[in-house]
């Protein structure tokens, strides 16, 4: 045999490309994290996650509820007799009682104003699969979609990498607290045409991914009109519409088109997962529902690459078919999540650190501008390298959601114990106050232990008593399928 040609390719351009985006700050600090996981016994000087949008709050409730409900497992005595059935190969359609159940929850969490057809749900794996999913039905590689700023970072994982597409930023800015405005949108679709690319839709999450707030009826009404008089597609990302913790209340794009007359119902689609609503990421239930007949069609025979697994549809079938539960569920998480916003937020007020006036979501946008030392994306990224490498927090700089205004972090509240998120916040007030005075800052420094000691007295914390709210790599002793065999 010859030898090849030393220009040839031995891997395909995906796997040789970076355009998964992984070489982004936001996707560092998760590194900086693994590589020094914050514990409150075993490493209290750790980094602290705070890049991670979980909702860990109210996991308890859904221990509580499996652990009553045993039989809702196949791998239990009780659930056991339903295992050759479920365990056996499904239909990529999905069981029946679990598109039902999914159905009829996506309608509570939005207030019962709207019904979803349970023979519109499309699966995926998590929001991940499903918006990628979504976007091979409705665009070819080259093509393109506008998305409003800031947006979450790994859409250009999850809307980019495999599929080809393009995504187009809209810029929001903070002067109208990054309201997405007609002309803004005119002008994205405008500077795209006017460069030959083919605009097949616009993405949008709502609620928002970082800013933490929903958006209006009449902005959505634009949005509609906006997308049916160019004849593109409007995808809403709403994976957060139960994380609700204040008014505003949450507007679904359901909701809208059932009031637009102008809407054609065919350029209209959603993606939905249970990852952060319920605290199920783990799962990997990511859903597609399209008004548009072909994309169901489509998206079901695409979904063979990504199914939700059928144990996982038997047991959240019966979880959500809990009216009882799932009402107490939503209420209680809300409570819980309004408490750890407030509290948050309060703190850094003290310390004259502001936040966008937040209602949903599992994070909020913090505002450092004043302690940068020139308003630039390099001074941003010094001043993140500081809080990574020195106070030991992963908060995600403003520039990796591709915002355009240097200083603003996304900072997530709900995927730690209460004792871990005292920590940080102290973590966070002390170095402000340091900053201010201009000393340098670090974990290390015995100053700094000092200030952020806590007393265990009234607690006793090891690896088998802990907090009902988890923080990640927590040591949890037994599954809540075997506790409730006990």
């Amino acid at each position: 045999m010859g030898l090849r040609s030393e220009s040839h390719q031995l891997l395909s351009k995906i796997a040789t490309n970076d355009k998964h985006g992984e070489n982004s700050p936001y996707f560092d600090g998760w590194k900086a994290y693994d590589i020094d996981p914050f514990h409150l016994t075993q490493n209290p000087n750790g980094v602290i996650q705070m890049g991670l949008a979980e909702n860990q709050l109210s996991s308890d409730l859904i221990e509580e509820w499996i652990k009553k409900n045993p039989e809702a497992s196949i791998c239990t005595p009780e659930g056991v007799k339903a295992f050759k059935d479920i365990a056996n190969f499904q239909d990529y359609h999905g069981l029946p009682e679990f598109r039902n159940a999914v159905a009829e929850f996506m309608g509570r969490v939005r207030g019962g104003r709207v019904k979803f057809d349970p023979n519109r749900i499309v699966m995926g794996g998590g929001a991940t699969g499903a918006n990628e999913l979504l976007v091979f039905c409705l665009a070819d590689p080259g093509d393109a979609f506008l998305v409003p700023t800031p947006y979450y970072p790994a859409f250009d994982r999850d809307l980019r990498w495999r599929t080809g597409v393009q995504i187009l930023p809209i810029t929001c800015n903070s002067s109208n607290n990054f309201k997405i405005t007609v002309e803004a949108l005119e002008e994205a679709y405008k500077s795209a045409t006017e460069s030959n690319i083919n605009v097949k839709g616009l993405i949008i999450t709502n609620p928002s991914n970082p800013l933490g707030t929903t958006l209006d009826k009449d902005t959505l009404k634009q949005l509609v009109t906006f997308v049916t008089q160019k004849n593109i597609h409007l995808v809403c990302d709403e994976i957060y519409s139960a994380t609700i913790f204040r008014s505003p209340r949450f507007v679904s794009i359901a909701e809208v088109v059932q009031e637009v007359d102008c809407c054609n119902l065919d350029l209209i689609h959603i993606v939905y997962s249970l990852s952060k609503d319920l605290g199920l990421p783990g799962f990997r239930v990511g859903i597609v529902y399209s008004y548009n007949d072909q994309v169901v069609s489509c998206g079901r025979k695409m979904s063979s690459f990504g199914l939700v697994s059928s144990q996982t549809q038997h047991l959240l079938a019966l979880m959500l078919s809990d009216e009882d539960f799932v009402g107490r569920f939503l209420g209680e998480s809300s409570k819980r999540l309004a408490k750890r916003y407030t509290i948050f937020t309060e703190g850094l007020k003290q310390v004259g650190i502001s936040c966008l006036n937040g209602n949903a979501g599992l994070f909020f946008w913090m505002d450092l501008r004043p302690l940068l030392k020139e308003p630039t994306f390099e001074a941003e990224m010094e001043l993140w390298r500081v809080i990574i490498n020195d106070v030991k927090l992963n908060v995600s700089p403003g520039s990796s959601f591709h915002h355009t205004e240097p200083g603003w972090f996304r900072v997530c509240f709900a995927n730690m114990d209460d004792l871990t998120m005292e920590t940080a916040l102290r973590r966070i007030r002390t170095f402000v106050n340091q900053k201010k005075g201009g000393d340098v800052v670090s974990v290390k420094n015995k100053r700094w232990q000092k200030n952020l000691r806590l007393s265990f007295s009234a607690r006793i914390y090891d690896d088998g008593i802990m907090s009902p709210h988890m923080s990640p790599h927590s040591p949890m002793p037994h599954s809540p399928l075997v506790r409730a065999q006990n």
